[in-house]
């Protein structure tokens, strides 16, 4: 493929639609995203992701009077062009709205919820990431597992023991099977067999403290990617991590030792792709608004390169964004933090690179204030980052079509050929 014509094709296009509006209708397509060399596949084209986080739509979802919420969430993400949308498929515990209320014991109200979740995003072209466990205590997470197994006798010390205890590695399998083999009471399909699905997330951002050189997450990560493909080999699979890099690893690591090895974990057999989350104005606290994005630069850089030359597989930057409560926050800065995010992704994917999308944290819609968190993005108020959203989508959507449009015209070029060297054959038969 010619990077530098499909560069000028982009360019043209770009040029002729900045004065549309930039609103964005999207269809569903029905196919299963796969991924080849380095990239995301559906239907035969490349695949590139423009979404949000939406953490809360499943707890919504549980009570039909407020499920209304996750629909017009849903309607103005599309209209946005977003079409991937990352949530939890977890709640453990006792608390409201729990889905898992004891080991292998749910609330079928709750898994309505999600039900309806994964049959809105099918009516509004939007594919689900559905993460399968917290590493932190909200929603129940690893501690609540723990707490599980101590509660049936198992002698624990540190929550960190949720990645070597059997009992509790158990009840974690056993929920992965319990959700992947789920029918939906809407649809009547399996979980595991509907293409609404873009990909099973092991764990939300996994840590273990208690093993900084990351053999103890490299193992949990093997044995349970093998134990979700032996159940769902349709569907994609990644981590859950923020990208931190081993103690091998010369990299700039943001002071962070967490035990997870970003090279390591994400070349286990069974994981599709890596992902990577970014939160400068938490990880630098303190520091001003252009170290962080220096630091933003250099993170995304770095970890575009490793996944284009070592991991050979597909990037998602699965969370970013810029809280209204930092000191002297401005919608002008987080509107460049987003456009740096969104040009690093574009710049790789144009030059074919494996980039493939960002997802902001977080998206909410009209009536949610309790959920606020500093992060979120409610579109129909806050123009200015809208349209920085809404743009990305549609360079996005664009790219795509001329990789399509490229492929057609490749498949053209050698069917002619082919023809022509048959009719050639033909005539010295004759």
């Amino acid at each position: 493929m010619k990077m530098k014509y499909l560069s000028l094709i982009l360019f043209v296009i770009l040029v002729t639609n900045h004065q549309k509006k930039l609103f964005i209708h999207v269809e569903a397509s029905g196919g299963f995203i796969r991924t080849s060399g380095g990239h995301f596949i559906l239907d035969g084209t490349p695949f590139f992701a423009n979404g949000f986080n939406a953490y809360w739509l499943m707890y919504m979802a549980s009570d039909p009077s407020q499920r209304a919420k996750v629909s017009t969430a849903f309607q103005e993400a599309s209209s946005h062009g977003l079409t991937v949308a990352r949530t939890w498929a977890f709640s453990d515990g006792g608390g409201y709205g729990a889905l898992q209320y004891s080991p292998g014991s749910y609330n079928e109200q709750t898994f309505k919820g999600l039900d309806f979740v994964v049959s809105e995003a099918r009516r509004y072209g939007i594919r689900l990431i559905m993460s399968l466990v917290n590493d932190y205590e909200n929603f129940g997470g690893k501690k609540q597992y723990v707490q599980w197994a101590r509660n049936q006798g198992q002698s624990i010390g540190s929550d960190d023991e949720f990645f070597t205890n059997p009992v509790v590695k158990g009840y974690y399998k056993n929920h992965v099977k319990t959700v992947l083999t789920r029918f939906n009471s809407f649809t009547g399909v399996a979980y595991k067999d509907d293409p609404t699905i873009f990909a099973w997330e092991l764990m939300n951002e996994p840590k273990c403290a208690a093993d900084t050189s990351g053999k103890t997450l490299q193992g949990w990560i093997t044995e349970m990617a093998a134990h979700v493909k032996s159940i769902d080999s349709s569907h994609l699979l990644e981590i859950g991590l923020e990208g931190f890099y081993g103690e091998s690893s010369p990299r700039k690591n943001a002071a962070f030792q967490v035990g997870t090895d970003f090279i390591a974990n994400n070349q286990i057999p069974g994981i599709d792709f890596a992902t990577v989350h970014s939160y400068p104005d938490q990880w630098l606290s303190g520091s001003n608004d252009q170290t962080q994005l220096s630091f933003l630069n250099d993170w995304l850089d770095t970890h575009i390169q490793d996944a284009q030359n070592i991991l050979h597989k597909p990037l998602l930057i699965t969370e970013f964004g810029k809280s209204w409560k930092d000191p002297g926050f401005s919608s002008y800065q987080r509107d460049t933090m987003f456009n740096l995010v969104y040009s690093k992704i574009y710049s790789s994917a144009r030059n074919g690179g494996v980039t493939a999308g960002g997802l902001f944290w977080q998206l909410l819609t009209e009536g949610m204030d309790s959920f606020r968190d500093g992060y979120e993005i409610i579109l129909n108020e806050s123009p200015s980052v809208a349209n920085v959203i809404s743009l990305q989508s549609r360079k996005l959507r664009y790219l795509g079509k001329l990789y399509a449009r490229l492929r057609n015209i490749q498949r053209w070029k050698k069917a002619h050929a082919n023809g022509r060297l048959a009719r050639n054959n033909k005539n010295i038969g004759n």
